[in-house]
């Protein structure tokens, strides 16, 4: 059939008749097989849930701090800022802000966590660490406080890879450290597929409990028989209390064995000043018990007496 007449109406109702003809042949010839048609072995909602790869754990941390922190300080948050990719950074805020308004500023930053540094008389430096807008939040003193240039140590992993948490005995039989366990690991933990993340781990972070204290220690992996070498930084925090709201609330624990270091400085001082009064009192106990007159002289004492030039020529003759 020429294209001319395929255009045609007819030409379109023979075309159609022709190739009825061909799929109809092509069936008589073939064989028609009597089995029954079998349904599937498994059916989709039978088969194993493909793993999700999408960043499910959306913790965000914001870590910033008050005015008036020292430029020790401010390292140390910046290297806690570098070893946690999932956190943000925020402006500083006054000292005369009240605490509440940290939870506004994590809504608007879209972070459900916080670790805001306070610094008090360019001495002292307390820490936050509180899960917002519901709680629960701890106030920690941060002591023996040693950054990354200050260590130099031989220690160095890869930037953004996520780190096991280590935690000593104590946070299982102790109430309130097993309620900071789950605290540091909300915050330090980075989450599973963070898009800032990198997919190893080569790093370790270490909580120890000792002298009523929590040690940080941060270590690389060297090998795999668990040589470790430690990067920084290093820190001690001193639990103070624990709330049960966002930066107040109910207290839920309060350490016993905390002394201000306003009280320590000043048993510090007062331990210097018995020094001294220790010492006055000694001279003045001497003054008063020493004899009137002393022991009688030996009768050869008398050569020690004169001039001892003339002495030297004596001897030299």
């Amino acid at each position: 059939m020429s294209r001319k007449n395929r255009k045609t109406r007819l030409g379109r109702v023979l075309l159609k008749r022709k190739v009825d003809e061909i799929l109809n042949d092509g069936q008589d010839n073939g064989t028609e097989s009597t089995e029954p048609v079998r349904p599937p072995a498994t059916i989709s909602s039978d088969e194993p849930v493909p793993k999700k790869t999408k960043w499910i754990n959306r913790q965000r941390v914001l870590v910033f701090a008050a005015r008036g922190t020292t430029q020790r300080d401010r390292h140390l948050m910046n290297d806690l800022k570098t070893i946690m990719p999932h956190g943000k950074a925020e402006n500083k805020i006054s000292r005369r802000e009240n605490l509440a308004v940290i939870n506004e500023l994590c809504e608007m930053k879209n972070c459900n966590k916080s670790l805001f540094f306070e610094a008090r008389k360019k001495l002292d430096l307390y820490l936050w660490i509180a899960n917002t807008p519901h709680g629960p939040s701890a106030k920690f003193l941060v002591e023996n406080v040693s950054t990354m240039q200050q260590l130099r140590m031989t220690g160095n992993c890869l930037k953004g890879s996520r780190p096991l948490l280590s935690f000593d005995d104590n946070f299982k039989k102790v109430p309130h450290l097993a309620l900071l366990k789950e605290l540091f690991i909300q915050v330090f933990g980075v989450p599973f597929h963070h898009p800032k993340s990198q997919p190893f781990v080569d790093r370790v972070v270490t909580f120890s409990f000792m002298d009523n204290r929590i040690w940080y220690r941060h270590y690389q992996i060297l090998k795999e028989d668990g040589a470790l070498a430690e990067i920084g930084p290093r820190f001690v925090m001193n639990p103070i209390k624990i709330f049960a709201g966002s930066f107040g609330g109910e207290t839920l624990w309060d350490n016993p064995h905390y002394i201000t270091p306003s009280v320590w400085r000043r048993k510090v001082a007062e331990s210097a000043g018995a020094k001294y009064v220790n010492r006055k009192h000694q001279k003045f106990t001497y003054i008063a018990n020493r004899p009137a007159t002393s022991y009688p002289s030996l009768p050869d004492d008398d050569i020690f007496e004169g001039d001892i030039f003339s002495l030297e020529i004596i001897f030299c003759a």
